[in-house]
Formats: structure tokens, C-alpha cells, sequence
């Protein structure tokens, strides 16, 4: 992926959380080309970690695409943020940003001959990749529908950009208003198996549409979706240990880190990329101890196989775990 100096070229407040940047070359040319979904890596300052903003476009035309003038970016401002919304809320035109990208873990599927509409899902800043699909879908004449939910609608960020680019295929839901409220459940009841679901935003929803899908026979490769929340404590979490069986090395994970955290801590080398347990690169073999999977990437066997483990997210139910590491 190419490192990238960018300075923002404007700003606009969509709504009181949430701030879309635009960026171009310092020099005004044109930035490499993205795919509908694709996202750039942005550099923090005194963060580690680079985060991750989905490019946004609006446009239905492949050129938007393959020789974009300028990228956008929507960043809604976190209440417990570490650091990243913060910063990215504290940029003034003509700033620079480093970046790496664009990448993509989250593409659409190729044209099929036998098409039926896809159905794109977003709640809340989750509408950033989302949109990108949208306007890539109308340019090439394919078939699609939209479920965009947020608190209440003056939270829905690009309104009329969308209403601009789906018209009747845009449908608004509310959590404050019971008659617009999203329900995932009837959602997935009107629709057909055949279709692709594309689903972006908080945990809750993204979990909610592929039970929901896998309950009524949905194919797994019909359901996409992308999580950029990294690995969280859930109440009840305990510390338990990890042995790396190729260096003997034993270590504590307490209940608010990950192994891979730990690993790097202790001077190890671990392989990974999403951190969301999404990708896989991350997978460990399990010698001895029960894993406690909470990843995106095993399949229901290989869960319950307990043989695999993805480091970045996955926790232990025994007090310990024995890893080919």
C-alpha cells in the first residue's frame, strides 16, 4: 500500500457528531484509485495504531473510482475515543495528513447473471463504505436497495446526498421513531436468500443481520459486512494464561488486553492485520484449553472444533491455554 502526504481541502459539518474531510494532493493531482468499500489508514498522532476511515463518494460514475481528484471522509466524533475522532474533529483546512492506502477488506461482489437486487445496510457512521457501494452499484445499471438507521434521523449523516443518489431505493429508519425503526428481523423475512447482504455499523447490528441470515439459510458468502471496533472487555472478562509452546515462554493476559497485545508487550513478533478478528492472518492452533471465540472468520464447526484461534480478539474459557506459537 502506497504512504501518502494529503492536505484537507475542506470540511463540512453533516451533523453535530459526525464531520466529512475532503483530500487532495498537495500538488493537485490525481490520488490512486479505490474500490466501492475501501478505506484508508490514518497516521495519529502519539497512537500507535493507524485508523481506519472508509472512503466516501456519492458520485455514480466508474471515473469517481479509477482517477478520483480528491478523497472523502466521514468521521463521527467518539464520546470514549482514544484519541483518533478527536484528532481528526481538530483538523483545519490546509492541514496534512500521512495515510497509507487505499485498501480494501470489504468489496463488493462481481456482477452475476442472474442478478437480484442487493440490499446495502448502514447504521450510523457505518454509511461511509456503504454509500461508496451505492454510487459504484447505480454507475454500473445493477440492482439495489438501501436501510440506512441511526438514533434519529437529524443523526443520519449525508441525507441528501442519498436521497439525491437512490431516491425511492433509500429507506430512513429511526430508533426514536417506532414507525421507522429498523427491524432487522422483517427485513431479512422480505427478502430472498439469492440476494447479497452488505451490512456496516455498530457490533449490535452487524450481529443481529448475520444470525438473523444464517437462521433463515443464508449462504455465508451472501452476507458481508466490515467492523472497525478493535477488541473491548466484555463484563465478566477474567485474566487467563497463555503458553507459547515453541518457546515455553508463559504469559499472563489480564482481562482488559488481547494475546496478541501481550505477545508484542513481551517481545514477540505475532502475525495479524484487522485486529477485529475479521481477516484471519491471525489464526492459532489451540494444543490444550477451551477458546472463548469471538471472531468474525471461524466457521461455527471450527469453533466448536476448539482446535483454532484468532489472537487479536478471541479470549480463554479455562485458566489456561496452550498455543503452537
Amino acid at each position: 500500500m502506497q504512504e501518502m502526504e494529503l492536505t484537507i481541502s475542506d470540511i463540512r459539518v453533516e451533523t453535530p457528531l459526525v464531520r466529512s474531510l475532503g483530500l487532495r494532493a498537495p500538488d493537485r493531482s490525481p490520488l490512486p484509485p479505490f474500490a466501492p468499500g475501501a478505506h484508508l489508514q490514518v497516521r495519529i498522532p502519539g497512537l500507535a495504531d493507524a485508523r481506519c476511515y472508509s472512503l466516501v463518494t456519492f458520485v455514480p460514475e466508474a471515473g469517481c473510482f479509477a482517477a478520483p481528484q480528491a478523497y472523502r471522509l466521514g468521521v463521527r466524533i467518539e464520546a470514549d475515543s482514544s484519541g483518533g475522532s478527536r484528532f481528526m474533529h481538530g483538523l483545519s483546512v490546509g492541514d496534512t495528513l500521512t495515510v497509507t492506502g487505499p485498501k480494501n477488506d470489504f468489496p463488493l461482489h462481481a456482477a452475476e447473471a442472474d442478478e437480484t437486487e442487493t440490499v446495502l445496510i448502514a447504521g450510523g457512521i457505518g454509511i461511509t463504505p456503504i454509500a461508496a457501494m451505492a454510487s459504484a452499484l447505480q454507475a454500473a445499471g445493477r440492482p439495489w436497495s438501501m436501510h440506512y438507521s441511526g438514533r434519529s434521523l437529524d443523526q443520519l449523516a449525508f441525507k441528501d446526498e442519498l436521497a439525491a443518489l437512490a431516491g425511492p431505493a433509500l429507506h430512513l429508519h429511526a430508533d426514536d421513531d417506532a414507525a421507522s425503526r429498523l427491524d432487522i428481523g422483517a427485513l431479512l423475512d422480505g427478502l430472498s436468500t439469492t440476494q447479497h447482504l452488505y451490512v456496516c455499523g455498530p457490533k449490535g447490528m452487524i450481529d443481529a443481520v448475520i444470525e438473523g441470515a444464517k437462521k433463515r439459510g443464508w449462504p455465508a458468502c451472501h452476507v458481508h459486512f466490515e467492523l472497525f471496533t478493535s477488541a473491548a472487555p466484555l463484563a465478566g472478562d477474567q485474566p487467563f494464561e497463555v503458553e507459547l509452546s515453541q518457546s515455553g515462554k508463559v504469559l499472563t493476559i489480564p482481562a482488559d488486553k488481547t494475546i496478541v497485545e501481550v505477545m508484542e508487550e513481551a517481545g514477540c513478533d505475532p502475525m495479524y492485520d484487522c485486529k477485529r478478528g475479521e481477516c484471519g492472518v491471525c489464526t492459532a492452533t489451540v494444543l490444550e484449553g477451551e477458546p472463548d471465540h469471538r471472531d468474525y472468520f471461524l466457521s461455527d464447526a471450527e469453533k466448536a472444533g476448539g482446535k483454532l484461534i484468532q489472537i487479536c480478539i478471541s479470549r480463554a474459557k479455562s485458566p489456561r491455554l496452550v498455543l503452537d506459537l
